[in-house]
């Protein structure tokens, strides 16, 4: 399921920032006949390889393990080329330019999204079709292909759940009243406050509705359940159900919690797993799930995804913003051809998606790692000995025909966890150490992702690079305009922002060149030559000569304050007071301001504010 979490995020992603222009006028040669074509190859390359998969284990050349290890490998390597294939469909195949002619499909992306996702899913039950037979032997279960295909179906639609719930509040609230250019929604806090939000309400009672569409049982009118439930109250763990967990008929051996909240929290137990193991490992198995529940992992995994939000919105800004910079990228966008732009949209969304895999595999992987290592020394605590957690761990690796010594990106192996196990077993003290380590790492985590969160979203780098690409599009425009002032004047105060005061004093030289008699540049020159920093570049003479002209065309008390600084600055200290008080008397707004230069000149401190 965690694999499948990243490749949904990353087709949604692809179809996401693809630029859906006109469709070409033949659908049937355009899109339709490409797309069977790529399916009937991948079709053929799956059953190619799982084929060679099944001959290989039927002939009994391959140790334990290694089969189910293999059968992971090509499910993730089919996997990775379903999702190139899908891409090829977005890109070349004019898919979402088709999806946005059906009525009503353009302003809710929902609906795109999910036909696009049936797309990719008719790719997956591909991969499913053909790796069934070697998934029978591998693990030794007995199910038809039918299935296989449905079970793996209702195992992974839920994961796209929060999504469409989530996209289809966007959808909603971009046809309200609320979605106008200054509403909070729009903003950084507005869309990481309702993300937030939105996803807790989902996390806490979407438990009910999954539960509901796997078909989940209660379990405790057996006997086993019966007494697993009173395992559950001796350990006064509140919950709202225990079930049976019927997916791939309930032949995989796992068990599972969901739900943070207890109303909507269900412990889940495949009957192949009932079947297996003894009372005693099973209750050493439910232990490792309420694990997961007092240490408050779900919460942990919501801060998570929260967290990729956060740098997601920053990183795509900049990363927006960098592309701007290359030669080209501004006539890209503004040109007719939706082609050009889809390309340029994904050149830029690579680092992206580069992104999305190193957090969700690396950083996301680790602290699952560590979770479950947290878990399994939780049971061994309760059960007051690692033997059954042990014993369940190994009865699960062997009968699932999986390999003790390969691990994943979020499990580690059953001979690292059964070691650490036995470890903690000989160092009572490891626990607590364990438990100190996970709080340390996610302490340094969560200083990161702030840190990185601000700095992209709202620190001075997103402000200087989008200084930057104002500045490329104002210079652009400056020389197919020479002669327009407002292009200059918007440039020059860029460049102030920016701190470049020696290009601002260029330009508004250029300005007052152009046209001697602009007050509002005679203005903001005579205030950079008065404070500038850099004593090569100021001249508090002409900067009073420039303020004295600029009040002369316009007795603002804008203006008036910038002759007081030069007058001051010119040790008129008395002649700058008079003229700071006719400003305040002038003044409807940044009164404070005023006042305040007042108390400067009036004690002659030499720095302006």
């Amino acid at each position: 399921m965690f694999n499948n979490i990243i490749y949904f995020i990353l087709v949604l992603l692809i179809f996401n920032i693809s630029f859906p222009g006109t469709p070409p006028e033949d659908f049937f040669l355009s899109t339709l006949i490409p797309l069977l074509l790529s399916w009937v190859l991948f079709a053929l390359y799956s059953a190619r390889v799982f084929g060679s998969l099944l001959r290989r284990v039927r002939e009994g050349g391959m140790d334990d393990g290694v089969p189910a290890e293999q059968y992971q490998r090509i499910g993730v390597r089919l996997s990775v080329l379903a999702i190139i294939f899908f891409a090829l469909s977005v890109y070349l195949f004019n898919l979402k330019q088709w999806l946005n002619q059906i009525p009503g499909f353009g302003s809710f992306s929902v609906l795109q999204g999910i036909l696009a996702l049936c797309v990719f899913f008719f790719y997956l039950c591909t991969i499913w079709y053909f790796g069934c037979p070697v998934y029978r032997v591998i693990f030794r279960v007995s199910i038809t292909r039918a299935s296989f295909i449905r079970s793996n179906l209702r195992f992974n639609l839920p994961i796209l759940f929060p999504w469409a719930a989530l996209s289809l509040v966007y959808d909603l609230l971009a046809l309200s009243p609320w979605s106008g250019p200054g509403s909070f929604i729009n903003g950084i806090y507005g869309q990481v406050l309702f993300f937030a939000v939105l996803i807790t309400l989902l996390m806490v009672v979407m438990p009910k509705f999954v539960q509901f569409w796997w078909g989940c049982r209660p379990l405790t009118a057996s006997e086993k359940g019966y007494r697993l439930d009173l395992f559950l109250k001796s350990m006064k763990f509140r919950y709202r159900s225990l079930l049976t967990w019927p997916i791939f008929e309930g032949r995989i051996m796992t068990a599972g919690i969901m739900g943070i909240v207890p109303r909507y929290r269900y412990i889940l137990v495949t009957d192949a797993l009932l079947e297996a193991l003894s009372l005693d490992e099973l209750k050493a198995v439910l232990a490792h799930e309420v694990g997961h529940a007092r240490y408050r992992h779900l919460l942990f995994y919501m801060l998570f995804f929260v967290g990729f939000m956060v740098i997601s919105f920053g990183l795509s800004d900049l990363l927006a913003t960098l592309a701007l910079l290359f030669p080209g990228a501004m006539e890209t966008l503004s040109g007719s051809e939706s082609r050009p732009q889809t390309l340029f949209y994904l050149f830029m969304a690579l680092p992206m998606l580069v992104t999305l895999l190193v957090y969700f595999r690396y950083v996301m992987g680790f602290f699952m790692r560590n979770f479950e290592r947290q878990a399994d020394l939780y049971s061994a605590l309760i059960m007051g000995t690692p033997v059954f957690t042990i014993s369940s761990l190994e009865k699960i690796a062997f009968l699932s025909g999986k390999s003790r010594e390969v691990p994943s990106w979020h499990h580690f192996s059953i001979k690292q966890r059964v070691d650490y196990l036995l470890r903690a077993y000989r160092e009572p003290g490891l626990i607590k150490g364990h438990n100190r380590f996970v709080l340390r790492s996610f302490i340094i985590y969560l200083i990161c992702i702030c840190s990185l969160g601000y700095l992209l979203n709202f620190g001075p780098l997103k402000r200087q690079m989008g200084y930057m690409v104002i500045e490329r599009v104002l210079n652009r425009e400056v020389l197919k305009q020479p002669h327009n002032l407002d292009l200059y004047r918007h440039l020059a105060v860029i460049y102030q922002e920016m701190g470049k005061e020696g290009e601002a004093i260029d330009m508004y030289e250029r300005i007052i060149a152009l046209d001697p008699n602009l007050a509002v540049a005679l203005n903001n020159l005579a205030w950079l030559l008065v404070t500038t920093s850099d004593d090569a570049l100021r001249d508090p003479d002409r900067a009073l000569s420039l303020a004295r002209r600029a009040v002369r065309l316009k007795r603002s008390p804008m203006f008036l304050d910038t002759l007081a600084e030069a007058l001051f600055a010119k040790g008129l200290v008395d002649e700058a007071i008079r003229t700071i008080r006719e400003a305040i008397a002038g003044a409807a707004e940044n009164r404070a301001y005023y006042e305040a230069q007042l108390k400067r000149f009036s004690k002659g401190l030499p720095d302006a504010p």
